[in-house]
């Protein structure tokens, strides 16, 4: 009689083991073995890590593999169990893969396609037919669409961590826990006996100091020593960690009434200001979005304040950038003065500060939650919902979801909900953060997640016009190398733009993202179709680069450039100046945030700032969700470009004292986790 040898291989998460029954069945295209039973609870066999082989006698041979169905029963109580891929030997000696990666729970039925990626139009049996067909049934019940706050983009249909598909959970939830890994930020800092202190405010700058003791972060120290000069100001604009925000100035806008006059000392060209502009060494960074949102009011005893800064630069002779004027609201008038380098010294420091708390605003909840977090649980919903296990593009994009919707479900749970942990230290908790979002997704576009685009867009593309743009340089180089490795999976399965227009799936799923995750709105102008090859390379680079490479961009240097409070103050307790020459240290200080403000945000920024266990970085996929060589073979050109572009970072930085290594891809992890 046959005999099937069948190897499966249990994950290495925790409690990924099981003592419930397993059963197997094998199905060929000449028929199906009967339901075996595998393991029985207490053999020990399926524990966290382990490989097991058994043999599976049938009757007659089933011809060609076609699938495999697997199944737990319960023994005692359910018991979860991580089933990474099972391997199927035939009686003439060939080895069939069966990729998994599924967590199995409660009594339902798994049931696997052999590793071979396929599009539909591979597919010519009425069974692999029918199976795909069930499988994004299935999925379409399970990952639902849910909008968590109106005008914000959709989310998956989950309150809780708990209540998500256990696929998407992460491995232990004490791992991203927001509150307990706060707490623990700020006791390993040895913060926490200020944490009673709100209300309370820091006597100096010097005072500040106080929570630095721990820290040992070349670039927070360096932030530390320098914040106050104009070149650190300007600095941050380039490589800091919200470095989206400076855009050349064409001219100057009618609301930002700077004349040459105001500026003429530190002007070095012997230029006009005017001539300045022409030149193109004239920059402008506008908080526009940060108008009319409302203040945190979540403390009756503490009053908080935002502003909506303009900011001008100027790109010096030495070609380096340094602010040359600040208004601090965005309707000029005697009340919302032009506050210049030549005004006092605590009029421009304090103007910077402003500037330097709204960036920190529109930095975490634009830049960060919007347009990294929930822009990638969009594609990994509508990806679960209408892409295959079977289908290239799901294989290639999973390893770039993992754990997203997990991470963003924990922080509406925990962060950003009513009461949450944003409310504690920022000036935007209590409703601001989402009135910004729904602000920014009028301007949240398609072409805006396509990084060559949007730099060009804001006309900071060239690197002689503007050198040491290292955020510039470094994305473009990593974006290139992704594009060429999607580019080079997308033609193994697709012979032409023709093969792309019919693939129902691949179309669905681009619609889904568009239609429900990004709720139709006009101003995105998300594609509703792909029509070429190039055009699915792009939207599959754009999936993968925010999620990976962006997202490590502006989320690990939130320490560096954050935990420095007069850096980056996430909140004040006065309202902007209206006039100049009646702030004094005081005033500033009283203006900062209170020190139980102050150790939140420290253990924040820390905490969000640290790699998860057994991170996982961009080119490392150690779930051989493709077992194709062609594909393997693209896998190893991507990753030696990765490490070439790391070795040319890393040479760079050596010897710098602000060194940039946001996007070294051996920092990048794969998607959004923290």
């Amino acid at each position: 009689m046959p005999s099937y040898t069948v190897t499966v291989a249990t994950g290495s998460q925790w409690f990924a083991g099981t003592d419930d029954y397993i059963y197997i069945t094998l199905v060929g295209t000449e028929g199906c073995s009967e339901r075996t039973l595998l393991d029985k609870p207490l053999y020990n066999d399926f524990e966290r890590g382990a490989v097991d082989s058994y043999d599976v006698t049938v009757g007659e041979n089933l011809g060609e593999m076609e699938l495999v169905k697997i199944e737990k029963n319960k023994y005692w109580v359910h018991d979860d169990w991580y089933c990474k891929y099972i391997t199927v030997k035939t009686p003439s000696g060939d080895y069939v893969e069966y990729p998994c990666f599924h967590w199995l729970v409660d009594d339902k039925e798994v049931v696997l396609r052999d590793g071979r990626a396929r599009l539909p139009k591979d597919d010519k049996t009425r069974l692999e037919k029918q199976h795909r067909r069930k499988e994004l049934e299935s999925r379409r019940k399970t990952y639902r669409w849910s909008e968590w706050q109106p005008g914000f983009p959709m989310s998956i249909d989950a309150n809780t961590h708990k209540e998500l598909p256990r696929d998407i959970q992460f491995d232990s939830e004490k791992g991203v826990d927001f509150i307990l890994n706060y707490s623990k930020a700020i006791e390993n800092l040895c913060v926490n006996q200020f944490m009673h202190m709100f209300q309370s405010s820091w006597n100096d700058f010097a005072d500040f100091e106080r929570i630095f003791v721990r820290i040992k972060n070349t670039i927070s120290e360096y932030v530390m020593e320098h914040w106050k000069e104009d070149f650190m100001f300007g600095y941050q604009y380039l490589n800091g960690c919200n470095p989206v925000m400076i855009q050349k100035c064409t001219k100057l806008p009618e609301k930002f009434p700077v004349t040459h006059n105001m500026v003429a000392d530190c002007l070095e060209r012997e230029m006009t200001l005017e001539e300045e502009i022409k030149a193109g060494n004239i920059y402008l960074a506008d908080y526009e979005l940060m108008e009319d949102i409302s203040p945190n009011s979540t403390d009756p005893c503490t009053l908080q304040y935002l502003a909506a800064p303009i900011c001008l630069l100027y790109n010096n002779s030495q070609r380096k950038i340094l602010p040359l004027a600040i208004q601090l609201g965005q309707t000029p008038g005697k009340d919302n003065p032009i506050f210049l380098p030549s005004d006092g010294q605590y009029d421009w420091m304090l103007a910077k500060i402003w500037v330097r708390s709204s960036d920190f605003h529109i930095h975490q909840t634009v830049t960060h939650l919007l347009r990294t977090h929930l822009v990638s649980e969009v594609f990994g919903v509508a990806m679960f919902r209408q892409l295959p296990a079977v289908h290239p593009a799901y294989k290639l994009l999973l390893p770039h979801i993992r754990f997203t919707i997990a991470i963003n479900t924990k922080a509406r749970e925990q962060l950003i909900c009513e009461f949450g942990i944003f409310d504690k230290a920022n000036g935007t908790g209590g409703g601001g953060h989402v009135e910004m979002i729904q602000k920014a997704m009028r301007l949240l576009t398609f072409r805006s997640l396509c990084f060559p685009d949007a730099i060009k867009a804001r006309g900071v593309d060239s690197p002689e016009d503007l050198p040491y743009y290292y955020y510039r340089d470094d994305g473009n180089r990593v974006w290139d190398a992704t594009k060429s490795f999607v580019w080079d999976v997308v033609c193994i399965y697709y012979d032409s733009d023709n093969t792309v227009q019919k693939d129902e799936e691949i179309q669905a799923f681009v619609k889904d993202v568009c239609s429900f995750g990004m709720q139709d709105l006009d101003c995105c102008e998300f594609p509703k179709s792909l029509k070429t090859r190039e055009d699915l390379t792009e939207y599959l680079t754009v999936i993968i680069f925010t999620a990976s490479a962006h997202h490590a961009a502006v989320n690990f240097g939130q320490y560096d450039w954050c935990s420095w409070i007069p850096n980056s103050p996430p909140t004040m307790r006065k309202p902007p100046p209206t006039q100049k020459g009646v702030v004094d240290v005081k005033f500033i200080i009283e203006s900062l945030p209170d020190r139980g403000r102050s150790c939140w945000h420290l253990g924040a920024v820390w905490a969000l700032s640290q790699f998860q266990e057994n991170e996982l970085f961009l080119g490392m996929y150690p779930d051989e969700h493709f077992i194709e060589k062609p594909v393997k073979e693209a896998m190893e050109s991507f990753r030696k470009r990765l490490a070439e572009i790391s070795s040319v970072i890393k040479i760079r930085n050596e010897g710098k004292k602000l060194p940039y290594y946001y996007f070294s891809p051996d920092r990048i992890p794969n998607s959004v986790a923290v």
